[in-house]
């Protein structure tokens, strides 16, 4: 099994295109309403471009008109990684990481008053992540 915390830079810019490495090594943010799974409603599991864990599951996926892809709830708590992130001046927010690679992911938001069983809002890159196309029991 791949310790994907080991992966040096070099090595992941190989294993990611410049855009995918910008986004998820980097923190990068993708254009809004440009990404592969902003607005897709296919059935499946949603797993990390980088390492291929998988992170969410289309039965919690919401939309949020925002421009990512949204989630109410990761597939399971230890997926992810919530960190605070103070990289906007003033504006505080909770950064969303891969738990396997610590890749960035996006954000997640609570309390905008979604009508979904958390209140929150796993804002989440497309380039991020690849969609398993499955049923969903």
């Amino acid at each position: 099994m791949t310790d994907f915390r080991l992966i040096s830079d070099d090595q992941w810019r190989e294993r990611l295109s410049a855009e995918e490495y910008r986004v998820l090594r980097r923190a990068g943010t993708e254009a809004p309403h440009t990404g592969r799974y902003t607005d897709t409603e296919t059935e499946g599991v949603y797993s990390c471009r980088a390492c291929g864990t998988e992170l969410f599951r289309s039965t919690e996926k919401f939309s949020a008109h925002c421009g990512w892809p949204a989630f109410f709830s990761p597939l399971a708590g230890d997926r992810v990684i919530e960190r605070e992130d103070r990289s906007l001046p003033g504006r505080p927010r909770v950064e969303v990481l891969c738990a396997t690679c610590d890749s960035h992911l996006g954000h997640v938001f609570t309390g905008e008053g979604y009508d979904t069983p958390t209140d929150q809002r796993y804002c989440i890159n497309s380039i991020c992540l690849t969609l398993e196309e499955k049923p969903i029991s």
